[in-house]
């Protein structure tokens, strides 16, 4: 690229003296410094600017003319020598790459399906009962679901460590949340008992000073108390959003609530196969530029999840590796959904966005509010405009697929997608 040397000077001049008629320096009224002086403050700054809008703008020109689809940010650089009357540059980038999609005719996707029954309701209610669950005084020594609450202080050698002490701790037996020998050690243990126990650390124990090794436990129990699940009637079935207290009208809406679920992970299991066919099939060359682009997105984002747990980035740094292929990916995704989009007219239509926006709004109280919210900011329409197209997409690709639907149980479904 060239730019011309008597170009570059004119608007160098031109921007120079209308700073001049702004610019505030020591020793003159604003407006009448010399032109002189605010060249030899300003010069090189204005002049540096006013080289790089021309270069920029040169490069557009070119990338226009010739059609080209600049993948990530040129390197531009200067070329010595040449002609005085003119500066010269190069500019070394990539382009976005051909995509080639394979025959998707031969590609096989298992698509689950599962019709919700009574049973389904069954088990969910019995869930919503359990998150519901009130305590009282067992009068009797603890079992498996019962909550013991306990003081403990933990020993090693004779000596306590970091970490191994607590007060008024509430553990309920069976779920897990502790280790199995400290959950062991208050199985049949009453209310005012004084006990000792070893615990075994395992060795990818997160505390690498105690991780492998045993201690010694002394609790006292504070209290041992049975779980009492709220019974189904009416007052069950207001605390679930039915004014009424209707069961019938309950029983209906956690069915809904339930099928919601159910179409949400299969489509979710689905979707998840598609792209993995598309990624498979599909032949490009992904540009590094825009690997690293999405690799530092990548990065900032599971930074800020860390720090939103409350993590110290200090101790846990991100490593760029690990989160490399997870860029790769999206970015291959991105190229593929790209050109199905463009070479099969795959766009999002309005209809189909407020269809998404509506089904989502019904997991609210105030459907309407959070449709008139979500349509208020052009950011949070964008996610549902995208994944409208993403639907588009798995539509596409299982219309030209081989698809096989496989009945399956409700419980293989819910943990086919955790």
């Amino acid at each position: 690229m060239a730019v011309p040397a008597e170009q570059i000077d004119r608007e160098v001049d031109q921007r120079l003296r209308k700073l001049s008629r702004t610019v505030r320096m020591d020793g003159f009224r604003p407006g009448k410094v010399p032109l002189k002086i605010v060249a030899q403050h300003y010069g090189p700054q204005v002049r540096s600017e006013v080289i790089g809008d021309a270069v920029q703008k040169a490069f557009s020109a070119v990338v226009q003319e010739q059609k080209l689809k600049v993948a990530g940010y040129p390197r531009i650089e200067r070329k010595e020598g040449g002609d005085e009357k003119q500066l010269t540059f190069s500019a070394t980038f990539e382009i976005y790459p051909e995509v080639k999609l394979g025959d998707l005719s031969a590609v096989k996707i298992q698509r689950p399906s599962h019709a919700v029954d009574d049973a389904d309701v069954d088990r969910t209610i019995e869930i919503l009962r359990k998150q519901r669950v009130s305590w009282e005084a067992a009068g009797r020594a603890s079992q498996p679901g019962d909550r013991v609450t306990v003081d403990f202080t933990g020993r090693m050698d004779g000596n306590e460590f970091p970490g191994g002490k607590g007060s008024a701790m509430a553990v309920v037996i069976g779920e897990g949340r502790v280790l199995p020998d400290f959950e062991a050690g208050l199985t049949g243990v009453s209310a005012g008992e004084q006990k000792i126990f070893p615990v075994a650390f395992p060795a990818d124990y997160p505390g690498k000073e105690i991780a492998g090794k045993s201690a010694s436990f002394e609790v006292s129990v504070q209290k041992v108390e049975a779980p009492k699940l709220p019974a189904v009637d009416a007052e069950f079935a207001k605390s679930l959003g039915v004014t009424d207290g209707d069961i019938v009208k309950m029983r209906e809406e956690v069915k809904a609530n339930v099928e919601r679920e159910v179409k949400k992970r299969v489509e979710g299991e689905v979707k998840q196969k598609v792209m993995q066919a598309l990624i498979d099939s599909a032949t490009l060359e992904l540009p590094k530029s825009l690997v690293e682009i999405e690799l530092q997105r990548v990065m900032q984002q599971a930074r800020a999840d860390l720090e939103a747990r409350g993590v110290k980035l200090e101790r846990l740094p991100v490593n760029p590796e690990a989160l490399e292929a997870q860029a790769r990916r999206r970015v291959t995704l991105g190229l593929i959904l790209g050109e199905l989009v463009k070479s099969h007219e795959l766009g999002a239509k309005p209809e189909q966005v407020r269809a998404l926006v509506t089904e989502h709004a019904q997991t609210y109280e105030q459907p309407f509010e959070v449709v008139r919210w979500v349509y208020s900011e052009p950011q949070r329409l964008n996610e549902f405009e995208g994944l409208a197209v993403e639907s588009n997409v798995v539509n596409w690709v299982l219309e030209h697929a081989k698809v096989e639907d496989k009945a399956i149980s409700f419980d293989e479904l819910m943990g086919a997608a955790k």
